[in-house]
């Protein structure tokens, strides 16, 4: 009895499906997780004119989407996924990010660099940095800009060997950082009280450094000041991070600083 007749008579009614088959479900579960499905053969379509995929129906705008619901996913923070400027309050700077967002799309469009690459946003902690940057990436994300979200720790740490996601190389996960039209990079030198090794300022170099030379846009979130000062003795980015790596993501950049109330404090002391 060959195999075919042998399935047939165990699942009467259904196609039988040969090894190594791509199946129309299977092709549905790679590009919900952001898959390139043109290493699969199948047709990208025309590249739009603007270079901006925004077209839903299209499988590369739903593959960018879904690249930074992942990333969003990957730093658990779905909640922070229905997050719009409109939503953000005023001392958030939805003004600026929407400005520099529209900037970002017009050099996406034209092909060119923007002129602004970097955009800093440090603040007290629970002021809502991280909200405002994750509606920056929920709308820059819709319209057409490739975006990732990483925390700087969450991408040291994959850069170690066997330390990816999802059994990811350090190299793809650096590529993967590097190549996107949009990185937001939040809790810059987060948990880090003093000098950092040699390995986290290497690291972070290589980043930034890349990212600057393809001209690629940047954000940073962080609790610390830019350097520590006679009344404000705490290490600051240039303390644990050095001089150099600070001059160049403030080369050509926006500064948003947000400063208000920890949102995430109970409204009232809890007794325990």
């Amino acid at each position: 009895m060959s195999v075919d007749t042998a399935f047939a008579s165990l699942a009467p009614g259904r196609e039988p499906k040969r090894l190594f088959e791509v199946t129309g479900r299977i092709l549905e579960a790679l590009e919900r997780g952001g898959a390139d499905l043109t290493q699969l053969g199948v047709p990208a379509g025309p590249e739009p004119e603007h270079g901006l995929w925004e077209d839903v129906s299209v499988p590369q705008t739903r593959t960018r989407m879904n690249i930074w619901t992942n990333s969003m996913r990957e730093a658990a923070h779905d909640e922070y996924l229905r997050w719009r400027f409109e939503d953000l309050a005023p001392e958030q700077g939805k003004t600026v990010l929407r400005d520099w967002m529209r900037s970002l799309l017009d050099a996406k469009r034209q092909k060119a660099r923007p002129e602004v690459l970097n955009l800093i946003v440090p603040g007290n902690i629970g002021s809502g940095k991280t909200t405002a940057l994750a509606a920056l990436g929920n709308e820059a994300s819709e319209q057409g800009l490739v975006v990732r979200f990483v925390k700087h720790a969450t991408y040291l740490t994959w850069r170690r060997p066997d330390g990816g996601p999802n059994d990811l190389t350090s190299y793809s996960v650096r590529k993967r950082h590097v190549e996107a039209d949009l990185l937001i990079v939040d809790e810059l030198c987060g948990e880090m009280d003093g000098l950092a090794t040699e390995f986290v300022r290497r690291e972070t170099i290589d980043l930034v450094d890349s990212r600057l030379a393809a001209g690629r846009a940047t954000a940073f979130s962080t609790n610390l000041k830019s350097r520590s000062t006679p009344k404000s003795p705490a290490p600051g980015v240039a303390d644990i991070l050095g001089d150099r790596l600070l001059s160049r993501i403030e080369a050509r950049a926006h500064l948003l600083k947000i400063i208000g109330p920890d949102r995430r404090k109970p409204k009232a002391p809890l007794d325990w």
